[in-house]
């Protein structure tokens, strides 16, 4: 049996072994696995996965999640030969983890045995034309094939990407970028949609009053950012329920193979109302943003203080009500904080109060909360990145945020060069740019 190491291309966790934060991550990947589907439901997941690329050959490919050991303490896929001379039996036994694994298993299995291509359309498409017909697959050398992850987890997606095109997808192209991550591997996806409709319900004021808040479908990102407000909206009532129906199905493909989804939280960005609702509340008016210069329908957004008990009482709200809506899918929230914009003061006092207010608001919400943070902080911030990243999570408990962040370059532009046995869980180095470093 051959035996590869996927190469590190992501940045997931950087978790140095000898930390006292082993055992705690260790703890939280068995609290998220104990969330998976049921193996039968993976299993048959995957097969969904199969029949939609290569319907001709949903029985030449059986999967089973690994029930015998054979990853041991990794997370891995088996690609192995059946040995049957009908031509409709299984050809190919794929084990694994999960039914990402299953999936990414497939991938390795046509890429490198049947030279099948499959990515974005516009990098490619699905070119499958090269898979030999069933009854007629070719074998794996040396009987198996045993392919580990050098990481836990492979994160997908930024916190804008949903403004770029998938606010306009409807099911089937949600579906189908669902089946294209599990085929990739991917097994920690952000997932935004509908988000909307929960903070309706989280601020609980009138529609009327939110009308000026969300921005339209092609600049919610920003809008959720706190960049703007208003920007090409009002959004209706029937399409924020429709969202929230929508993050329900898409949520319930990802569990079903085995991802663990990424959920939004509360960064403190409010309706203008609130400072007619609360009027003692510690809310303050930001600056401009980019090309709205001033004007108030659009500029500027209001943040709540993070030392206004309302801070943590909206957060909570919000996790709550996302439990409610979804169900216990995920114990991992992103969080940006000022993302694309600056702070009203860089005084590393409020920097930390608002990282502590951040977190209660989530563990308040949800007692095993973890703080995902991509962080895509404002210029002005950047020269002294390091000790604001340093001040944001001061106040947060050990291993409550899982340090992935790079330093913030203008262009990410040079090689990717992987690490994953120096001491770490995983690591990324960017190389050939200005001042390279990881925090």
């Amino acid at each position: 049996m051959r035996v590869f190491r996927l190469p590190l291309l992501v940045l997931l966790l950087l978790l140095p072994v000898s930390s006292p934060w082993k055992s705690s991550m260790e703890e939280l990947f068995g609290k998220m696995a104990s969330r998976r589907a049921p193996a039968s439901v993976q299993e048959e997941a995957a097969k969904g996965v199969l029949e939609r690329l290569l319907p001709a050959h949903l029985s030449s490919f059986r999967f089973e999640i690994d029930s015998k050991g054979i990853c041991g303490e990794s997370i891995c896929f088996r690609i192995s030969n059946i040995d049957n001379s009908s031509r409709d039996a299984a050809e190919i036994l794929i084990e694994g983890t999960t039914a990402v694994e299953l999936s990414s298993g497939l991938h390795w299995y046509l890429k490198y045995w049947t030279g099948a291509h499959i990515s974005w359309d516009k990098t490619g498409g699905v070119q499958i034309a090269s898979v030999p017909s069933p009854g007629s697959l070719p074998r794996v050398d040396a009987q198996s094939v045993k392919v580990e992850r050098p990481v836990p987890w492979n994160y997908y997606q930024n916190v804008v990407t949903s403004s770029y095109s998938f606010v306009w997808w409807d099911w089937k192209r949600w579906e189908k970028e669902i089946d294209w991550m599990a085929l990739q591997g991917v097994n920690l996806p952000l997932a935004f949609t509908g988000q909307e409709a929960i903070w309706q319900k989280g601020f609980n004021v009138s529609s009327e009053d939110l009308y000026g808040f969300f921005g339209g479908p092609a600049f919610l990102a920003w809008s959720r950012m706190g960049n703007l407000h208003g920007w090409g909206g009002p959004l209706s009532q029937n399409w924020l329920d429709q969202q929230l129906k929508l993050q329900k199905r898409i949520l319930s493909h990802m569990v079903e193979l085995g991802m663990t989804p990424v959920l939004p939280s509360f960064s403190g960005n409010v309706p203008a109302v609130f400072r007619k609702l609360f009027s003692t509340a510690n809310i303050t008016r930001l600056g401009d943003w980019n090309t709205v210069d001033g004007d108030p329908r659009w500029c500027c957004t209001y943040l709540l203080g993070p030392s206004d008990p309302l801070f943590v009482e909206v957060g909570k709200a919000f996790i709550k009500q996302q439990i409610k809506e979804y169900g216990d899918v995920t114990d991992i929230y992103n969080c940006d904080t000022f993302n694309e914009n600056s702070p009203p003061t860089n005084d590393p006092t409020y920097i930390s109060s608002l990282g502590a207010a951040v977190y209660e608001a989530m563990s308040k919400g949800n007692k095993d909360a973890v703080w995902l943070m991509q962080n895509l902080n404002n210029e002005a911030l950047v020269e002294d990145s390091k000790s604001y990243v340093k001040a944001n999570h001061e106040k947060v408990p050990t291993c409550a945020v899982c340090r992935q962040t790079f330093r913030l370059v203008k262009a990410l532009h040079g090689h990717l060069r992987s690490h994953p046995n120096q001491g770490y869980k995983g690591v990324v180095l960017l190389l050939n740019i200005a001042k390279k470093e990881i925090i």
